[in-house]
């Protein structure tokens, strides 16, 4: 592996050929995609310290909280690669405003639902119009970008992409907190309105017109039907028992559910082979998946998201549930861990030649110390004090080195053609791999809890140790992938 990032090959729609009408600054341009991109993903996390106050004033059942908490994940990480493929055949401008549109439309719903059902329904609408908006924002970034302005915006994307999170768990304590107009949890939702109106009047202006041989390469390469119905089989019966198999107590259609995405994915793979040798064109291209450093690329993306989600939400159910902080305070309480990654992953190819090598393995070393500090910072029962703000921003650094790195590097050797395919492939992982860490580990926290007899906030603290231990050691997982690659 060289020390330095891969060149990017020339994009066949650089930024000085924009079609006339549109804002030639690309700096606008990677504004306007990464804020959509950011505020979609901020609602992944967002209703997370909002769901006490929606359960209460709904009067929301087990079920339905769940279902509207989970609602919007179960669509966006379903429909990921055909929005992904419908930028190809219809275009990335046209599908990115289309999105766009849906998801500030469904927040406004979401805001003044009356009641459980109403929200349900436009939260899973609302995840449906971010599946289709993310991957336009990567195949924008590829095809507006070249050389190093390319490893620049795809540095910011890797970072707006996994600070959502945090910063999910952030606004969404200090919108509940605040109460705004006595309007109690809808903020949550209606925030994004007028995000997205002014979003969309600026996407309007800066967005490249689409091509019109690239719609047509797209529309000629055809749609793959059979593959989008098994792969979206295959990911919804893996996504709902993720998402709702913890609080269901894993009951049997929940393990059979994912034996049954098992199957289809097996399916899924022997298909698109298939097409492909009758040169077909398959939902993901070959040439995308034999990509340099993509398999270990999937896995570090998979194994760093399955870290950071599990460690966001373990921690929040301890210290709203252990410790008794409000929402503000807990939203707050992962502000360094946000706030660091983004630092790290907008400024780590600044740092010097020498230790390039060394940021990925390292990134997920820093990441297994920092966890683990964090479990014994607060196994008393305690707040840890300043010292555990440290090991918060140790775990965004560490993440921030493994992930950042990892994806910009992979995606600059992506050919702009392949754009597409690329974004809806690692969307999905992404995704999946913030599903099975909140499955893995929150279902860790929560059966240490339950298997204690000691009552009291010790209990807490306890799993919270035994969890962090866990996340240590899939962050170890990455370090060793990243040593592999370094050998090569």
């Amino acid at each position: 592996m060289t020390t330095t990032t891969p060149s990017a090959p020339a994009s066949p729609t650089p930024v000085s050929s924009k079609a006339p009408g549109t804002d030639k600054r690309p700096g606008r341009l990677l504004a306007v995609v990464l804020a959509a991109q950011f505020m979609a993903l901020l609602d992944v996390f967002i209703v997370n310290v909002a769901a006490p106050t929606i359960r209460a004033e709904l009067h929301a059942s087990g079920a339905g909280l769940q279902l509207v908490i989970a609602g919007y994940t179960i669509t966006y990480a379903v429909l990921l690669i055909t929005g992904a493929r419908l930028g190809d055949r219809v275009g990335h401008r046209r599908v990115y405003l289309a999105g766009l549109t849906v998801f500030t439309a469904a927040s406004l719903a979401c805001g003044l639902a009356r009641g459980t059902g109403e929200l349900i329904g436009f939260r899973l609408l609302q995840g449906a119009g971010s599946a289709v908006l993310i991957p336009q924002v990567l195949s924008l970034i590829q095809r507006n970008f070249a050389g190093e302005a390319r490893t620049k915006a795809l540095g910011a994307y890797a970072a707006v992409l996994a600070t959502g999170a945090a910063a999910g768990q952030v606004l969404g304590g200090v919108l509940v907190s605040a109460d705004l107009f006595g309007a109690g949890w809808r903020p949550v939702f209606l925030v994004n309105v007028p995000v997205g109106v002014v979003l969309l009047a600026m996407a309007v202006r800066v967005l490249p017109r689409d091509d019109d041989r690239e719609r047509a390469a797209g529309r000629a390469r055809g749609l793959d039907l059979p593959g989008l119905v098994l792969l979206g089989a295959a990911v919804s019966l893996c996504t709902v028992p993720l998402v709702l198999g913890q609080q269901e107590g894993w009951p049997l259609w929940s393990w059979l559910s994912l034996a049954a995405a098992a199957v289809c994915f097996a399916l899924f793979c022997a298909y698109e082979s298939r097409l492909a040798r009758r040169g077909g064109a398959p939902l993901i291209a070959p040439r995308v998946l034999r990509t340099p450093g993509m398999g270990l690329a999937v896995f570090r993306i998979a194994a760093g998201m399955a870290v950071n989600a599990g460690f966001l939400f373990a921690l929040t159910l301890h210290v709203q549930g252990g410790l008794g902080y409000s929402p503000l305070r807990a939203g707050l309480t992962f502000a360094p861990t946000a706030v660091v990654f983004g630092a790290v992953g907008l400024t780590w190819r600044r740092w010097p030649q020498v230790a390039q090598r060394a940021l990925i393995p390292g990134g997920f070393v820093l990441t297994a110390v920092s966890t683990i500090a964090a479990g014994l910072l607060l196994r008393d029962g305690g707040d840890g004090g300043p010292w555990l703000y440290a090991a918060f921003s140790g775990v965004g650094a560490g993440l921030s080195l493994g992930f950042s790195p990892t994806l910009t590097r992979t995606l600059a050797t992506v050919r702009a053609e392949d754009a597409a395919d690329a974004s809806g492939l690692l969307a999905t992982v992404t995704q999946l791999g913030q599903l099975t860490g909140v499955a893995c580990f929150g279902a860790l926290f929560l059966n240490r809890i339950e298997s204690q007899q000691a009552p009291g906030a010790y209990t807490s603290a306890g799993a919270l140790l035994v969890c962090t231990c866990a996340l240590a050691a899939v962050a170890t997982l990455g370090a060793v992938s990243g040593l592999v690659r370094m050998r090569r």
